[in-house]
């Protein structure tokens, strides 16, 4: 029996069938969990969380421990008042917020997603069932913080090390998936579905020996064979799991397939290869090669975009590329860019409701004293900047470290 109490009522014992909030606000992953000691507990009143469903038939029922029971009355479940919430939401316009405003949560969106990815693939790598059930919360919360600003939780993204690298490439991709969705005008719910299926495009990874997948350099033809295995893997494993959503079934085994038919698993080719597969092929390469890796570092955004703009021409679709471009920028978030003074910058921020190439650069370096200035935030869009992007800068020829901080000291 579901009961909704007070989280000062709660008690070690009890069984939490959902806390009553935000999914981002709750202090644990899993929705569903059993008070195991006081330090849950005060894990929980510590949060803004302030009421539980708990369910008395897994576990402790209030009355049995003795306390009063004043528990609130109500006719609706948690899922269906979860449900009436998030269409009272839909109903609402998403207001967009600056960057500044949305940076804090932002950064707990995308420290919570690892912790949620790394648990969801590491029963993967287990070869224990995975319980993605509660990945939809996650995927909820990275759509409507990119609705409100997509440049905070894509740019956080891009931040890895090579340690988080396979996990945080799946919160990357599933924020630009989101983004993409907008900008070709998917529906909402086509759009959760987007971003569930770049969530989990690279769950096979965890069936891939780790010898094979942590490698500091070129796989051997033995090797590459294995890993190209992944599609496959990650199909089954979601299969396994329960999952019946197409979209990101569809997106985790044909990720890798290109236009021409020269892809794997399967050499689909043209309309053979779903959208949305098409889409997670896009996200995924550029997530992936925009990274610092054990083997390399990543390339420039904007370099990136020049490259895969050659790929379309049998690799990629070439009107979803232009989409993706449209819903990152020309110059996207970390391009060291020069400006027509000689000044160099990174962009910080996209405005592409105004223009793709007036997007917020901070300025930090002159290429003309060869000396580093104090930082500038500028507004390209603005009418009286008279400074404008001349083109984008390899950062390796500048010789330039950690350029993220000008990028992180603008959210200070």
């Amino acid at each position: 029996m579901l009961k909704k109490i007070s989280i000062t009522q709660l008690r070690p014992g009890m069984h939490v069938h959902e806390l009553c909030g935000s999914w981002i606000d709750t202090p644990f992953w899993h929705k569903s969990f059993t008070v195991s000691d006081d330090d849950d507990l005060k894990k929980i009143r510590e949060s803004s969380i302030k009421e539980a469903w708990i369910d008395t038939s897994k576990g402790e029922d209030i009355e049995e421990l003795g306390h009063v029971h004043n528990t609130k009355t109500s006719d609706t479940s948690p899922s269906t008042a979860a449900q009436q919430t998030r269409a009272s939401g839909e109903d609402q316009k998403i207001k967009s917020t600056s960057l500044q405003e949305e940076f804090g949560r932002a950064s707990r969106i995308v420290s919570r997603s690892r912790e949620a990815v790394f648990a969801m693939f590491n029963e993967a790598r287990m070869g224990k069932a995975v319980d993605v059930s509660e990945a939809k919360s996650l995927v909820e919360e990275i759509s409507l913080s990119i609705m409100r600003n997509p440049s905070a939780l894509i740019g956080l993204a891009r931040l890895k090390s090579t340690d988080d690298y396979t996990y945080m490439h799946s919160v990357a991709v599933c924020a630009l998936m989101v983004a993409l969705a907008k900008q070709l005008g998917l529906s909402k719910e086509q759009t959760r579905d987007a971003g569930m299926a770049g969530l989990m495009h690279d769950i096979g990874k965890m069936a891939v020996d780790q010898s094979i997948l942590n490698k500091p350099g070129r796989l051997t033809d033995e090797e590459f064979v294995a890993m190209k295995l992944h599609p496959q893997s990650g199909h089954q494993i979601l299969l396994q799991a329960g999952i019946t959503n197409e979209t990101v079934l569809e997106v985790c085994l044909h990720h890798h397939e290109k236009i021409d038919g020269t892809g794997y698993p399967h050499g689909l080719k043209g309309d053979e290869i779903s959208l949305y597969a098409r889409m997670g092929a896009i996200c995924d390469i550029y997530d992936a090669i925009t990274s610092d890796r054990a083997y390399k570092s990543g390339w420039c955004p904007a370099e990136s975009l020049r490259r895969m703009a050659e790929w379309c021409n049998g690799h990629l679709d070439e009107k979803v590329f232009q989409a993706f471009v449209k819903s990152i920028g020309i110059y996207p978030v970390g391009t060291l860019v020069r400006m027509t003074s000689g000044r160099l910058g990174i962009v910080v921020e996209q405005q592409a409701h105004k223009s793709l190439l007036t997007p917020k650069v901070r300025l930090f370096f002159s290429s003309k004293s060869m000396t580093y200035i104090p930082p500038e935030l500028i507004d390209l869009s603005h009418p009286s900047t008279q400074d404008k992007i001349a083109g984008h800068e390899n950062a390796s020829k500048w010789d330039f470290k950690d350029m993220n901080r000008y990028w992180l000291e603008q959210q200070e």
